[in-house]
């Protein structure tokens, strides 16, 4: 019996994921197809006369199975992908694509939709009640429900080649991830390199059939502590390169042809709709609304930061010269600058990662993250080895409210291995909606344990965690009654204030006092090191900000083209025209570009919302304020916070519910001070 198809005799209803097999996936989809059609086709010909109650809410409803079958589906392509379930992808998304267009581009359910939105008086709703009936409403005119028939058509026939594009984008880039290895065995080249790195390269060796030496990749524990700390530029420039180059070589993996549809297609989905480019479609239900809006953030954020990253870079640029043999013609290359910026820290602030690691062991660490939601919000966090995981590395938690309610289950998934998305996320594995609470996954790609130590994190990785345990929480603690408003389901440059508040913790003593324990002999991370961190807490924080906006503009220049680009156009004169006045570091070699490989945008949903990080940061500068003037702790605080933000979803205007909270709209000053721009 397919397990997907019958009810989950499991703890919670979690996934029966030791059972569930692809040939599973694929006759649950081919029957949960099939139902959502049949559900949306009683719906569409029903003969009464429509109302919230056999309209909306009947669409609310309309196929449960098929949200169940792909929220473990798509929840392993990322995590636990192989060259079947890519395959199964590939035939699966148009069908997906298809049922979905048809259902926006049905005139008769449209015009059921209309007839409830005209008709019903907003008083005669709870506010809820009218949130949904009105994203319905929208959602449906922006699909295009208002077209003509041949537009409709050929929306269609778009909506299919963007998500079909979309998918293979991002499967390129995961395979091509995989095609570059670097195996050193001259112990000479990996002199300096952190005892960790060497054990994990070590290992990879091994396992990669070497019978000695080390072996580097491109999976981000890897990639990072090589850039870091390998004292060979040339070496350094070839692993940049390979990196850079992931979806540019040319190869069967080569994303350039779909960049270029990509941007061509959205821009004439765009134009379909009425809209000038597809940033002016993609922000107009945001909070930022234009994107007139987002460049004025960019600019301004720019202007106060660019000028320090300027010094920041002279700064470390002539103290690298001076270790060098000629300081007269030494360069600063994109390659050298992780490798001189970390050599600085550790000799100005006497501190770098490895020194911090063997304070945050990973079972510490995800006891402190999970006691600063007990401090906060009241949470408890109880390990259920009973529930079904889809990998060994896979822990999973019953989380309570603090009267002992049920509150929803935490996946945590926390090492690289192949097949596995570089990155970090949080997904819903199930939504939270009137009567279902939710089951929430964070993945990430952590330095892992190795023969005779645990899993010791850099400070980086710590926030890391505490980011995507923000977005769990905005899932966890959500309190909607429909699951299309609850949780994260919010605006794009919304929903990264709750996972990037959750960040300022790492640089708070009194938190990290909770559980930055030697992982040997227990002892408290010493006053000095602490002292050190935080010293260290806007070591070139300009420079990181200018890299940031670097992505918003570039992002912006792909998503506000007003013409459609050309078969052969240049990806990287285009990519360095984009980001030009935000670069501080001298441009990379003419074989190396980002936009093949810059997945959240091209496959990951943040087409012209990349500046959603900073906006974001905005706010959750301004927001922690409220924490810090009260105490960061404060019960009070948190609690309107988890009232006003983290219960409501989507279920008001985001800067409505951000007013709510905080009393006013938000305050660029506190990221300005806290970023050591102004005092």
């Amino acid at each position: 019996m397919n397990p997907l198809l019958q009810p989950f005799d499991t703890p919670f209803g979690s996934y029966p994921f030791d059972r569930i097999t692809i040939a599973d996936f694929k006759e649950a989809f081919a029957q949960a197809l099939t139902e959502k059609r049949a559900e949306a086709d009683a719906i569409i010909h029903s003969t009464m006369p429509p109302t919230f109650e056999n309209t909306i809410l009947a669409l609310e409803r309309c196929g449960e199975r098929l949200e169940l079958v792909s929220g473990a589906f798509f929840n392993l392509l990322h995590a636990e992908s192989n060259d079947e379930l890519m395959a199964l992808s590939q035939e699966i998304m148009p069908e997906l694509t298809r049922l979905g267009t048809d259902i926006a581009l049905s005139e008769p359910l449209f015009d059921r939709i209309r007839t409830v939105w005209e008709h019903t008086a907003p008083d005669t709703l709870t506010t809820e009640e009218y949130r949904l009936l009105y994203n319905c409403y929208r959602g449906f005119v922006d699909s295009g429900a208002l077209l003509p028939a041949e537009k409709k058509e050929r929306l269609r026939a778009l909506s299919d080649e963007m998500s079909t594009t979309s998918l293979s984008f991002g499967q390129n880039i995961l395979k091509d991830e995989k095609r570059y290895k670097l195996h050193l065995t001259d112990a000479a080249a990996v002199a300096g390199m952190p005892e960790t790195a060497l054990v994990l390269a070590a290992d990879k060796a091994r396992r990669g059939g070497h019978a000695e030496g080390w072996l580097f990749d491109l999976s981000a524990p890897s990639y990072f502590a090589f850039m870091k700390h390998c004292g060979d530029s040339h070496l350094r420039r070839q692993m940049y390169e390979a990196k850079m180059s992931v979806g540019f070589a040319q190869n069967e993996y080569n994303n350039e042809a779909l960049v270029r549809k990509m941007v061509n297609g959205r821009l004439e989905e765009s134009n379909l709709l009425g809209y000038d480019t597809f940033a002016h479609y993609a922000l107009h239900d945001r909070m930022a609304k234009k994107p007139e809006a987002v460049h004025a953030l960019l600019d301004k954020l720019l202007e106060a930061y660019k000028p320090k990253a300027e010094e920041e870079l002279e700064m470390i640029r002539h103290w690298a010269a001076g270790k060098t043999s000629d300081p007269t013609l030494f360069v600063m290359e994109p390659w050298d600058w992780a490798y001189w910026s970390e050599q600085y820290k550790q000799a100005h602030y006497a501190l770098d990662d490895e020194m911090m690691r063997p304070y945050f062991e990973l079972e510490r660490v995800t006891r402190g993250v999970f006691g600063l939601a007990t401090r906060l919000y009241g949470l408890s966090f109880a390990e259920r080895a009973d529930v079904p995981v889809y990998h060994p590395d896979v822990r999973v938690y019953e989380v309570s409210d603090e009267d002992g309610s049920y509150l929803g289950l935490l996946y945590t998934d926390f090492f690289p291995r192949e097949g596995k998305q570089n990155g970090a996320w949080m997904n819903n594995l199930r939504d939270q909606s009137e009567g279902q609470r939710p089951h929430i996954i964070i993945v990430m790609n952590f330095t892992p344990p190795t023969a005779d130590k645990p899993a010791l994190l850099t400070a980086g990785e710590v926030e890391t965690f505490l980011h995507e345990f923000g977005h769990a929480l905005h899932g966890m603690l959500s309190q909607c009654r429909f699951g299309s408003l609850s949780g994260t389901s919010v605006a794009r440059d919304f929903v990264e204030l709750p996972s990037q508040l959750m960040e300022n913790w790492l640089t708070e003593r009194d938190f990290l006092d909770t559980f930055a324990l030697h992982y040997q002999t227990g002892e408290p991370m010493p006053s000095d090191l602490v002292d050190k961190l935080l010293a260290a807490r806007n070591y070139l924080a300009a420079s990181g900000a200018c890299r940031q906006l670097s992505f918003g503009y570039l992002d912006m220049a792909w998503h506000g083209l007003t013409a459609p680009v050309a078969d052969d156009l240049d990806i990287k004169a285009f990519e360095e025209a984009a980001w030009r006045k935000a670069l501080v570091l001298p441009p990379s070699p003419p074989h190396t570009v980002m936009s093949t490989a810059f997945g959240h945008i091209f496959s990951g949903g943040y087409a012209a919302g990349y500046y959603g990080y900073k906006w974001a940061e905005v706010l959750d500068a301004d927001a922690f304020a409220a924490f810090q003037e009260a105490g960061i702790f404060d019960r009070g605080v948190a609690s309107r916070f988890r009232q006003e933000i983290l219960e409501r979803g989507d279920t008001a205007d985001a800067m409505d519910l951000y007013v709510a909270f905080r009393g006013h709209e938000p305050d660029i000053d506190p990221l300005l001070r806290r970023t050591g721009i102004i005092a």
